[in-house]
């Protein structure tokens, strides 16, 4: 009974930690608690139904609402009405950043000052069609050219050279696509945590932060700009090795199956004089 009372008590403060920044987030966009439990309550019931059923027998509308604590007529409801997922923002956002990475990276688009140089939109082998066709498919140059123009990671130059603006896809104008990639990396961190918690000691997926609690503020720039940097050059090294290794890139890859895999890096800073509640 002990047990259960402190793990009860450390599974909710962790909830709320988890949630009292995404209520922001929620609360900024005009989005109201009703319209929070409209989107959280058709996951809960997928989850439940396809992730937690008992081995050998199929998911049933019953066990979903011993789980869930929900009504069988309400998960019966959701069901009947749930959405399909829409892949579309992170098939964009790949397709970008393959982009921008290749354009980083690859020697034959950049300058002889080992930078990446501007591009034409489609004269000559270093172009910026080129560079599409290389590390997007089959996707169109000018649609490539659009979705960077439209999140400021590139800008088009008088004499219409293409001229690239970040070294990766982070989109500076657009809050859309901001809140998506909100959605794919905080998923990411709490799906590799929940491993963690799972998996013990068993091929444990790296996790790791370095934190301090009592500095200057008079620091922080400094550790911004460094960290900044150094995340960087980690985060373009790693791209590298994996970009030989994924068939998009080079489809005379062999090896079986089809795997995502990365590594994700964050800053985070809080002012502790301001927020002594949130602790």
């Amino acid at each position: 009974m002990e047990t259960n009372t402190k793990f009860n008590k450390v599974i909710t403060a962790a909830i709320g930690r988890i949630l009292r920044p995404l209520f922001r987030v929620l609360l900024r966009n005009n989005l109201s608690f009703n319209a929070f439990i409209d989107i959280a309550k058709p996951i809960y019931i997928d989850i439940a139904m396809n992730e937690f059923g008992i081995p050998g027998k199929k998911p049933s509308i019953s066990r979903a609402s011993i789980l869930s604590g929900l009504t069988r007529k309400e998960i019966q409801r959701v069901l009947e009405q749930a959405p399909s997922p829409d892949d579309e923002p992170m098939e964009r956002y790949n397709r970008a950043a393959r982009v921008i990475a290749g354009w980083v990276r690859d020697k034959d688009f950049k300058g002889r000052d080992n930078s990446p140089q501007a591009l034409s939109l489609t004269e000559g082998t270093a172009s910026f069609a080129g560079l599409v066709r290389r590390y997007s498919g089959d996707m169109p140059a000018r649609a490539v050219l659009d979705e960077l123009l439209r999140v400021g990671a590139v800008e088009q130059q008088s004499d219409g050279s293409i001229r690239l603006l970040a070294r990766a896809y982070i989109p500076s104008s657009s809050e859309l696509d901001k809140l998506d990639i909100l959605g794919t990396d905080v998923s990411d961190l709490i799906t590799t945590i929940d491993h963690n918690l799972q998996g013990g000691g068993v091929e444990p997926r790296f996790q790791r932060k370095v934190m301090y609690d009592n500095l200057p503020a008079d620091v922080l720039a400094e550790f911004r700009k460094l960290s900044a940097a150094q995340s960087q050059a980690l985060l373009e090294q790693l791209d590298h090795w994996l970009s030989q290794r994924d068939r998009d890139n080079n489809p005379q890859v062999s090896g079986t199956g089809r795997m995502r895999a990365g590594i994700g890096i964050y800053y985070f800073e809080e002012n502790l004089a301001l927020s002594p509640k949130e602790h």
